[in-house]
């Protein structure tokens, strides 16, 4: 009877220790998987060429990321508005632009005849190049200019915005005009016409050589931004391949949306490395069953660190020394946190021999 009892004990231990080596190959050979995926990811990032930081809204500029890609993204932060000082308007956005149009005559040929009429146009029409100039002779060159007003400062997550990324923002938006505002001298030539100033008397009924001023600006909405960083600021990376060595795209983008031919990053890689300690700890417990250490969860957990952390730390030496460097350093405070609890197990058994 005892003989089998020891027996079915000797089979219990035997498949529990089994059990436990099972478990810390799973846990060895989860860790080098997902050690090895990262290292792939980080090979395609080094090939594509210059480093790429996924930094969102809330990256913000440290020491190390100078010259590096990054993609930040959020509402644009208006530091400093735009302004056209001559009419006092003034914009909350990062671009503000004053266009300027003259009531002119236009020559349209169909076929070989040429006939004119009266409309705005925004740049001074030469009316001596027209088939038959006399009777619309045009006034000639702009007395106000059209002019782009750009903000002092302009702030995306943490980082500024270069005047060259600024002047890629899509969309515009009228910006009416407040003729109270305007100077004395401006406010007896122009009155308010729609969501424009105009010269002319009747609005409705421009005379030739009429003004009609207008504004614009880009919208304020979510952008994402890939661009080198520079300080404290973003701005183009060299280009290549005539590209514009940045790229601006409206609403929230993931970095593989403004970067097609960016390998797509592991998934859950921090899922897994706990995954592997934990498959490596329980091993470890199960191996220590017939042992003085069986129920001891910190000899258990030194053990895992010890052996999961080696293996990653060893993969990483010849990729990347500073990775591997924290992998080794926790194997070994996993084996001092081992070898901690084997000497204080010991100490624990020889008490009673002592007293003896």
């Amino acid at each position: 009877m005892s003989s089998n009892y020891r027996m079915n004990q000797t089979g219990m231990a035997l498949g529990t220790r089994l059990a436990g080596a099972v478990l810390l190959l799973a846990g060895l050979g989860l860790v080098a998987w997902n050690e090895r995926r990262v290292m792939d990811y980080a090979a395609a990032l080094a090939r594509h060429g210059s480093p790429v930081l996924d930094l969102g809204a809330a990256g913000r500029p440290t020491s190390g990321q100078y010259g590096a890609l990054t993609r930040v993204s959020g509402m644009p932060l208006i530091v400093e508005a735009p302004r056209d000082p001559e009419f006092d308007v003034r914009a909350e956005s990062p671009i503000l632009i004053r266009h300027v149009e003259m009531f002119q005559w236009r020559e349209i040929t169909v076929g070989g005849a040429s006939h004119y009429e009266l409309d705005w146009v925004d740049r001074p029409i030469d009316a001596t190049n027209f088939a038959k100039p006399a009777g619309h002779v045009n006034p000639g060159a702009f007395p106000i200019q059209g002019r782009q007003f750009e903000a002092g400062e302009v702030k995306l997550g943490n980082f500024k915005l270069s005047e060259t990324i600024l002047r890629a923002f899509p969309g515009r938006v009228a910006v009416p005009p407040d003729e109270k505002k305007l100077p004395p001298n401006l406010a007896a030539t122009f009155q308010r016409a729609g969501d424009a100033l105009v010269t002319s008397a009747k609005p409705a009924n421009p005379r030739l050589g009429d003004l009609r001023i207008s504004w614009e600006a880009v919208p304020l909405q979510p952008m994402t931004v890939l661009a080198r960083i520079d300080g404290d600021t973003l701005v183009p990376a060299a280009s290549r391949d005539g590209d514009n060595g940045f790229d601006v795209q409206v609403g929230e983008r993931s970095l593989l949306d403004v970067l097609p031919a960016l390998p797509e990053p592991p998934d859950a890689v921090m899922l897994a490395r706990a995954g592997s300690f934990v498959l490596a700890i329980l091993g470890s417990l199960l191996l220590a069953c017939t042992s003085r250490l069986r129920n001891d969860v910190l000899f258990a957990i030194g053990i895992g660190a010890v052996v999961v952390s080696a293996v990653a730390g060893v993969m990483w030496l010849t990729g990347d020394a500073m990775t591997a460097s924290v992998w080794l350093l926790v194997a070994v405070l996993g084996a001092g946190l081992a070898i901690w609890r084997v000497q204080a197990s010991a100490s624990t058994a020889a008490v009673p021999s002592a007293k003896e």
